[in-house]
């Protein structure tokens, strides 16, 4: 899931404090999951901003919707098309930054600004607690660390380990809340019976697959036959190109 948190209401204030008539759109993903971005921060954001407008003495009109996802784009036209139709003179978008990059290549001259900060990929350990489990680095190896990944949770992201900051309790050098991630792995690998991974080397990783070699794209044939065709801007076009 990717973890995100509402801005603080003074920034967004910064960005909206000269239009006149704002579109704020949640997303009923990852963002609602996380409370960042629901339909109940809509109206949070919405009248935070309602009020410090009301006591500037100004008059703007702010309307509130919520798209299931803001990163496909059916749901995504929809939304370009209710800014359209209402004249709004900017969005602001709770999704994450996946949602406000794919928003922003269908807008055109609507400016678009995001209300949540994207954090991380993680899962929910309890209620209301994230962690950072994956990188998305494309070249998954967790078949090779009994399903704990080395480039997140070990803080060097190191391909082979652990190093010599390993603490007895299994904790890493940089702190004692900050649990080894090779220490994890060699838990959970003597836990499944696969220990002997442990002296293969790993050779060095290849970093291309990661965003070092620009955006990363996956693409898999699964357009329907019967969607309508309609020419892609520009920005989709680029969006939509291979490497």
């Amino acid at each position: 899931m990717i973890i995100s948190e509402t801005k603080p209401i003074g920034e967004i204030l910064d960005f909206v404090r000269d239009y006149k008539k704002i579109l704020i759109v949640g997303c009923g993903g990852c963002a609602t999951v996380c409370f960042a971005g629901g339909e109940s921060e809509v109206k949070t954001v919405a009248n935070l901003l309602r009020i410090a407008f009301l006591k500037q003495s100004r008059a703007v009109e702010i309307i509130e919707d919520c798209a299931l996802r803001q990163c496909e784009y059916e749901f995504a036209d929809k939304i370009v098309e209710k800014a359209k139709a209402e004249g709004v003179d900017a969005i602001l978008s709770l999704a994450c930054g996946v949602g406000v990059n794919f928003l922003a290549t269908k807008l055109g001259p609507i400016p678009i600004y995001p209300g949540v900060n994207t954090e991380f990929f993680g899962a929910a350990v309890e209620h209301g607690f994230w962690v950072e489990l994956c990188s998305g680095c494309g070249d998954c190896m967790l078949h090779l660390t009994g399903g704990i990944c080395p480039v997140t949770r070990c803080t060097k992201s190191l391909m082979n380990g652990p190093c010599g900051g390993t603490t007895k309790e299994g904790k890493c050098e940089i702190g004692p809340e900050v649990e080894c991630g090779w220490a994890l792995i060699i838990k959970r690998l003597k836990e499944i019976g696969q220990m002997d991974r442990i002296g293969k080397v790993i050779p060095p990783r290849d970093w291309s697959s990661s965003r070092h070699g620009g955006p990363r794209r996956l693409r898999k044939d699964l357009k329907l036959e019967t969607e309508a065709a309609k020419p892609p801007s520009a920005l989709e076009k680029n969006l939509r190109s291979s490497k």
